[in-house]
């Protein structure tokens, strides 16, 4: 494994840990998230407030990684199903993501998923 392989490793690590200090040390004032279809964001306030929602609105978090791949130029992407247990009941999201990694920061992270299917889920387990 390379070392930008490492650090998302430690990032899923982080999340499935519930340790979001250490999730958040992955990040900069210049870090860019994009959670494809929403908005992009930049910056570490910004960041911080979108993955609050996904972070406090679960009682559990194991996010499952199937597969890791690192592309020439160091972009590590991974195929994962991000697990977020909310009200007892488990949301399965499959996900698609790729991190551009400068030492241990996320420069860039940019995840794909299927919004309806959230959407969808989201209502179920929040009923």
């Amino acid at each position: 494994m390379s070392a930008n392989t490492d650090v998302v490793d430690a990032f899923v690590a982080a999340w499935n840990a519930r340790d979001f200090d250490r999730l958040m040390s992955f990040f900069d004032a210049e870090s860019f998230y994009h959670n494809l279809p929403l908005d992009p964001v930049t910056g570490t306030e910004a960041i911080r407030g979108v993955l609050e929602m996904f972070f406090n609105s679960a009682s559990e978090i194991d996010w499952v990684m199937h597969g890791i791949a690192e592309t020439p130029s160091g972009t590590v992407l991974t195929e994962r199903t991000d697990r977020f247990l909310i009200n007892g009941q488990w949301l399965e999201l499959p996900v698609m993501g790729a991190f551009e990694i400068d030492g241990s920061i996320i420069r860039a992270w940019r995840d794909y998923f299927d919004l309806k299917k959230f959407e969808a889920d989201m209502a179920r387990v929040s009923g």
